[in-house]
């Protein structure tokens, strides 16, 4: 495709979007509940049509030589179907977060205001291998009363498209704009070079993928971006924690699903804790086939790879982990603020004092206190869904759902009201 064809697609796409989010700025939570629930419908109807389209992505996708990591995220089953299903009907039951009420107060001039919450506008969303973002963005964005523009990455594409076709026909069946949801029916790089320029049309961009894209759009985009460059999850065992916790939770902070981006990537462990119980987590990890990159008296565990001074601040995205001896809570944020993204860390400890201390002084996104990393998910925060997770710390924070895809306007009342 060349630019001028691409400009003009970016050109229909953008009024048609414009339009719809006009539309959708007023349509009523129930049209918008029933287009949601009439998306699952259809997307549970055609899961033989969207696992024959997936198998497709998953061929391009071995033949591009994308990592078993990856490829997992691509892949599709009827499991994972009935997972962007039930997604759809968790978002659908999300109280409507358009026209509420924020906060509303009296001035002694007489006038009442209020602050309530409006949608943004047109919400961007570029994406990579996983096809589900496609039904998640969708329906998060359809919920805050938004219009969006996909751009899936062109080894989902064939999952994608099945997936949007399920989501408008959920849209016009409850009598909204066939544009509220649109996907850019090409694989042409060019349309993410035209969609991160279009402030005319795009009010945001969220980005979800890997380093390579997200710094691309941070970089090139004009639009407003919420995104997160890389998850650099870590987890610190403290002299404190509770060793069974520990062990639970460290194993699955890690092995769970190791291509999101709340998977933990370094595990930190206090020299108390190593002193009372030794190697007993990262035995765990090797006992669970995860390759475990350690320095100093962990490296000397049998079965751990001596770690590389760039290992630690790496996003693994695979069953790799790093692992380091801290001196106690401060050392752990001291290799925290150093090596981290901003996205999750977790303190495995007993002691509230060093739980406190740790929410404290970090400021990443998400602190978690005996719990997996891999609950860093706006579905796992009871927000139905996320359309991704943002590190900035403008507007969106963390997980970002419905309600984090609205702005908000003021509403002032007054009787006759004038100003002295």
């Amino acid at each position: 495709m060349n630019t001028q064809n691409s400009t003009d697609m970016m050109d229909a796409i953008g009024r048609a979007a414009r339009a719809a989010a006009a539309e959708l700025a007023f349509a009523s939570a129930e049209r918008k509940h029933a287009a949601l629930i009439g998306a699952a419908d259809a997307v549970w109807a055609a899961r033989d049509e969207i696992i024959a389209a997936n198998a497709k992505d998953m061929e391009f996708g071995r033949e591009k030589g994308l990592s078993p990591a990856m490829l997992d995220r691509l892949a599709l089953d009827e499991d994972r179907i009935r997972g962007i299903m039930d997604s759809l009907r968790s978002v659908a039951e999300q109280p409507d977060p358009v026209g509420q009420v924020i906060t509303e107060w009296d001035r002694p001039t007489g006038l009442h205001i209020q602050r309530v919450r409006t949608p943004l506008g047109v919400v961007g969303v570029i994406y990579e291998s996983r096809p589900n973002v496609t039904a998640d963005a969708g329906a998060l964005c359809l919920k805050a009363g938004n219009a969006v523009i996909l751009r899936g990455g062109s080894e989902s594409f064939h999952s994608s498209t099945a997936i949007h076709a399920c989501m408008v026909k959920g849209a016009v069946q409850a009598g909204l704009p066939a544009a509220a949801i649109q996907l850019i029916p090409t694989r042409d790089r060019d349309m993410v070079a035209q969609m991160l320029r279009a402030v005319e049309y795009i009010d945001v961009i969220v980005p979800r993928g890997g380093k390579g894209l997200v710094g691309l759009v941070q970089r090139e985009a004009r639009v407003p971006v919420f995104a997160h460059l890389e998850g650099i999850c870590h987890i610190y065992a403290d002299a404190d924690a509770d060793l069974e916790k520990a062990r639970r939770v460290v194993v699955n902070a890690k092995t769970r699903r190791t291509g999101i981006c709340g998977a933990a990537e370094c595990l930190l462990i206090d020299r108390g804790f190593w002193a009372k119980h030794g190697a007993v987590l990262v035995q765990d990890l090797l006992d669970a086939g995860v390759e475990v990159r350690g320095e100093g008296e962990i490296a000397e565990v049998k079965g751990v790879v001596k770690a590389a001074p760039e290992d630690f601040g790496q996003e693994f995205l695979d069953m790799i982990i790093a692992a380091r001896l801290v001196d106690g809570v401060d050392g752990a944020i001291a290799h925290i603020r150093e090596f981290g993204s901003n996205h999750t860390e977790a303190i495995l400890t007993e002691n509230d004092a060093t739980a406190a201390r740790f929410f404290q002084r970090l400021d990443s996104a998400i602190l978690m206190r005996n719990a997996s990393t891999q609950f860093a998910d706006g579905g796992e925060f009871g927000m139905g869904g996320e359309i991704g997770i943002a590190t900035g710390k403008m507007h969106a924070r963390g997980p970002v759902g419905a309600e984090q895809l609205t702005s908000f306007k003021y509403l002032v009342t007054g009787d006759g009201t004038c100003r002295t």
